[in-house]
C-alpha cells in the first residue's frame, strides 16, 4: 500500500508526494506568471531510463533552481515539451527524483527541512561551512547515498557547490561518474539570480526571462576518462569553464544595452 511503502531512504512515499503537490502549486507562477522560464531540450527527459541518471547543473539560488527542473522533468514526464503549462501534471510526480544539498543548508529552518524530506540527499560540504572556509575529509556516508539515490532514481547535483558563478567543479562529482557510472545529463539556467534572492525563496524582480537548457547525456569513458578530463567535460557543458568568462561578460553588456533601449520607448 502507498500509505505505508517507503523510498530507500526511509521517507514515506504518499506524504513525500504531497508535499510535492503542495511545492508544485504553490510555486508554479513563479516560473510561469510572475516571471516566464522558458525551457529547451526537455524532450530529452521523457527517454530517459527510470534511476541511474545523473544531472549537472550551474547554480544561482539555493532552492528555485531546483523546483524549477521539478517542474520541468515532471511536465515531460506527462507529455508536455519545452512547456509547464497547467500545473495538473503535478498531481502525480515522479517520486524517485532527488537533488544533492548541503546539510546545514537543509536544517536552516522549518522550509529547508520540508524541502529536505521532499528528496534532498544532504551532505556535508568538505570545503564551506555555515558562510566558513573549512577543510574537512569527504564523508563516505555521503557519497554512499548519492549511489543509493542513482539505485533508486535520478539526482540532481550542482557539482560547484556554490552558487556563485565560475567557480572550479568539485572533483566529489567525477568520483562518483566513475564510481556509479549514470547517464549524466547537462543543464544550464540563467535569470534564476535575478528574479529570486540567494535562497530562492523571495520573488526579487518580476518579469525576468528565465532559461532552462537540458542537453543531450555526456560522452564518457567511464574506466578510461581520469577525474579531470570529466571535470572538463562537465564544465563545458553547464557553460561554467573559465573559456566563457568573456563570451558571457560580452552577452550581460548586449543584454543589458537591449533591455536599456527597450525602455527608452
Amino acid at each position: 500500500m502507498l500509505f505505508l511503502k517507503k523510498n530507500s531512504f526511509g521517507h514515506y512515499l504518499i506524504l513525500k508526494k504531497w508535499l510535492i503537490r503542495y511545492m508544485g502549486i504553490m510555486t508554479h507562477r513563479r516560473y510561469r506568471g510572475f516571471n516566464n522560464l522558458k525551457i529547451q531540450g526537455s524532450e530529452i527527459i521523457k527517454n530517459l531510463p527510470d534511476k541511474n541518471v545523473l544531472f549537472v547543473s550551474n547554480h544561482q539560488t539555493y532552492f528555485a533552481d531546483v523546483v524549477a527542473m521539478l517542474h520541468v522533468f515532471n511536465s515531460c514526464l506527462r507529455g508536455r515539451i519545452d512547456s509547464i503549462k497547467n500545473v495538473g501534471y503535478i498531481w502525480h510526480p515522479k517520486l524517485n527524483i532527488y537533488y544533492v544539498a548541503a546539510k546545514d543548508t537543509m536544517k536552516a529552518g522549518i522550509l529547508p527541512r520540508i524541502l529536505a524530506y521532499a528528496g534532498s540527499i544532504s551532505i556535508e560540504r568538505t570545503w564551506r561551512e555555515k558562510g566558513k572556509e573549512i577543510n574537512r575529509r569527504v564523508k563516505f556516508s555521503d557519497i554512499s547515498n548519492i549511489g543509493k539515490a542513482l539505485d533508486d532514481g535520478w539526482v540532481i547535483t550542482f557539482p560547484q557547490g556554490t552558487t556563485k558563478p565560475f567557480k572550479p567543479i568539485r572533483k566529489g562529482t567525477a568520483h562518483i561518474v566513475k564510481t556509479y557510472k549514470p547517464i549524466v545529463i547537462p543543464i544550464v539556467i540563467d535569470g534564476f539570480r535575478r528574479s529570486f534572492d540567494k535562497k530562492g525563496i523571495m520573488i526579487k524582480k518580476r518579469d525576468i526571462l528565465q532559461t532552462m537548457h537540458i542537453k543531450e547525456a555526456l560522452d564518457i569513458d567511464y574506466d578510461n576518462d581520469s577525474v579531470k578530463e570529466i571535470i572538463e567535460k562537465i564544465e563545458y557543458a553547464i557553460e561554467q569553464h573559465p573559456s566563457f568568462l568573456k563570451v558571457m561578460s560580452i552577452e550581460e553588456i548586449e543584454a543589458q544595452e537591449k533591455l536599456n533601449k527597450n525602455r527608452m520607448f
